[in-house]
């Protein structure tokens, strides 16, 4: 069977700015509203310590953490490309990055997208942390230089949103990406293959709802479930051992995940990394030199075709 194709993140960056873009994951400092502030307890029962934030820079002033992002980042990037003509997505990654007071958020991403080396402004978030101001200022940001949204939606189903805690029903998400499109930003969404209780077919029709959407939507993280130590997730396989998908599962999975999709929705992850301190289950994808190989055989740029 042929590999099947999807529309990558890296060829639609480099055809729009002419270079590689490379993305710079920060912290904003807000919490979650899912969480206890105090314990640290509750949440998402796949969500880290770190808030699925795991590979962030420090919590600094962000111009410290954009200087220390891009320290990490350049020492992958080929010394024939010029200082100058480098560029980066600001990604705020951990916890809900409009959860928190919007003047502050505000003055936050207004400094981030301030330097010229940043191209656009990713913020990761939940679907019922977007007030009517948060999205004006989402808005008002995007008219500077281009403002990703990504909402964790996970899945469609309700029995594994309340199984995995993820705190709203559907009907929040579809308000949400009615508001966000509206106003004209890109809105992409998480979804985790894998998630303990689901056939593969409800997996596959969680892709053919997000599939359906009107207006088409713009991207998607495909995440293959990485159970972590310290999770709620981990403590459940731990008392009630429950099947993770093998390698050869999953690269079948994402071929016809892929397969379900509009070629103008960018995939923007094929799997994800779990911290390797952290990670309980599945062990093969620790290695992802070998992951990638396999995946490709399954599911390949449309550029490279």
């Amino acid at each position: 069977m042929k590999p099947a194709l999807y529309t990558s993140l890296s060829s639609v960056l480099k055809k729009q700015y002419g270079t590689k873009v490379y993305k710079l994951s920060l912290q904003s400092g807000c919490g979650c509203p899912h969480r206890d502030p105090v314990t640290g307890q509750g949440g998402c029962t796949f969500c880290s310590e770190g808030g699925s934030g795991d590979f962030a820079a420090p919590l600094l002033p962000v111009e410290e953490q954009i200087r220390i992002a891009k320290r990490l980042v350049d020492a992958k990037i080929p010394s024939s490309v010029p200082e100058e003509e480098r560029r980066y997505i600001a990604y705020f990654q951990s916890y809900t990055n409009t959860f928190g007071d919007t003047r502050y958020l505000t003055d936050l991403y207004e400094k981030t997208i301030s330097f010229p080396e940043i191209a656009g402004l990713s913020v990761g978030t939940r679907p019922d942390c977007l007030e009517e101001d948060k999205i004006r200022m989402l808005s008002d940001l995007n008219r500077k230089k281009p403002v990703w949204v990504e909402l964790g939606l996970q899945t469609i189903h309700e029995k594994t949103a309340e199984r995995i805690r993820r705190g709203y029903p559907l009907s929040v998400f579809e308000d949400a990406y009615r508001r966000l499109t509206d106003e004209g930003l890109t809105v992409i969404v998480h979804v985790i293959l894998g998630l303990p209780g689901e056939s593969r077919e409800e997996m596959l029709e969680t892709i053919r709802y997000l599939a359906g959407l009107t207006p088409v939507l713009s991207g998607i993280k495909l995440q293959l479930l990485h159970i972590l130590r310290g999770t709620e997730l981990a403590k459940e396989y731990e008392e009630h051992p429950f099947p993770v998908l093998t390698m050869e599962e999953y690269a079948e999975l994402l071929q016809d995940a892929v397969r379900l999709l509009p070629e103008e929705t960018v995939v923007h992850r094929l799997t994800g990394d779990g911290p390797k301190r952290l990670l309980i289950a599945p062990l093969w994808s620790a290695d992802k030199k070998r992951v990638l190989n396999y995946l490709r055989k399954y599911v390949q740029p449309r550029e490279d075709r």
